[in-house]
């Protein structure tokens, strides 16, 4: 029978969770707060202390997706006694929000993991860039979180600016809320706190300098994170250096993260299809059922952007994000594929020499 834990509720925790969790009765259930380096900082119903991975857990995985990271549940094995306390199961992700990681390396890098809501944060002075926030939906859709704009630093563009980039996030076909704020003025931000939700996890992404610290420490009414003045551009000069859970005094959860310019997309076709919702419901009346979408006869697609009904910089978009994922997706598999030959060899290696 599993064990219902209500009393994580408020962290997060729901029935998604119960059916799905195996940790010993007698073990901690605790979500994690940071990461630094090899040590973890865990919230559970009694507060915050500190935790390791158990040497068996770093033993048997060894990619950087099967490590705990902000957001996620673990089982904890810790006495009264003990400093730290040893994580031995990850549990089962609800939601995630993952990256190819940074460079030549074709992997993925965990941003966060079990938020509701992410909220793709751009300043509508400097920041805002239509083909970056179409990158960072496709993520959050590819991890099942809901996505959420928000445009930030209004008070330093004139009205019809900001009415101009609403009006082309909503021609680019996206649906998701649009929120504006000014973390000077304070125009917006109770319309913020009321979408934050008690128990829920809102993990907060964007660039660098865009006010996503300075606009969580007016979430939590103290200087909790560190930010730094603003430059003559309007641009802040960015302090937060790693990712961090957070509980509201209203009882949201939110999720600070360093600024992030480089957002590689792996594996998330059908993500983009989501995305472009507009070019998919099109793909639909194309000759082909298999249709690329490039230089195919009878394609609707094609058609729409030659007839105006589709921006040829949308389209194009579209294609470059598709072909990114299946380009890194195969880089991945044959990568994959290289490993398990590998440690098939080397076990081969082992026993010879055992046999011998």
């Amino acid at each position: 029978m599993k064990i219902q834990r209500t009393d994580l509720i408020p962290l997060g925790w729901n029935e998604w969770f119960d059916k799905r969790t195996e940790c010993a009765p007698e073990d901690t259930v605790a979500r994690i707060a940071a990461v630094d380096r090899d040590l973890l900082l865990v919230m559970d119903r009694t507060g915050t202390f500190r935790a390791k991975l158990a040497g068996r857990y770093l033993y048997r995985h060894h990619l950087s997706q099967e490590r705990p990271c902000v957001g996620d549940w673990v089982c904890i094995k810790k006495a009264p006694t003990d400093d730290l306390g040893l994580v031995h199961t990850l549990l089962e992700r609800r939601t995630a929000l993952r990256r190819k990681s940074a460079g030549d390396s074709v992997d993925f890098q965990m941003i966060a993991a079990n938020m509701d809501h992410v909220i793709v944060v751009q300043s509508c002075h400097y920041d805002f860039n239509l083909k970056r926030l179409e990158r960072y939906l496709v993520m959050v859709r590819d991890g099942g979180a809901e996505p959420c704009v928000l445009l930030t630093k209004t008070d330093l563009v004139a009205p019809e600016v900001l009415a101009s980039q609403v009006a082309e996030i909503r021609a680019a076909g996206i649906t998701a809320p649009v929120l504006t704020l000014s973390n000077v003025t304070r125009e917006g931000i109770d319309e913020l706190k009321q979408t934050l939700q008690p128990a829920k996890t809102y993990c907060f992404v964007g660039g660098s300098g865009v006010g996503k610290s300075t606009l969580i420490n007016q979430l939590l009414g103290r200087q909790t994170l560190l930010t730094s003045d603003v430059s003559g551009t309007g641009e802040g000069r960015h302090t937060t250096v790693r990712r961090e859970l957070l509980l509201l005094e209203g009882g949201a959860l939110v999720i600070d993260n360093p600024g992030m310019r480089e957002f590689g997309i792996l594996g998330a076709e059908s993500a983009v299809d989501d995305s472009f919702a507009n070019i998919t419901a099109l793909a639909s009346r194309c000759r082909y059922r298999d249709c690329g979408h490039t230089n195919e006869p009878g394609c609707a697609v094609r058609a729409a952007v030659d007839s105006g009904e589709i921006s040829q910089e949308h389209y194009d978009h579209y294609i470059k994000l598709r072909t990114e994922s299946e380009f890194y997706k195969m880089s991945y598999i044959e990568k994959r594929k290289k490993d398990r030959d590998f440690g098939r060899f080397v076990k081969s290696v082992k026993k010879h020499f055992k046999d011998q």
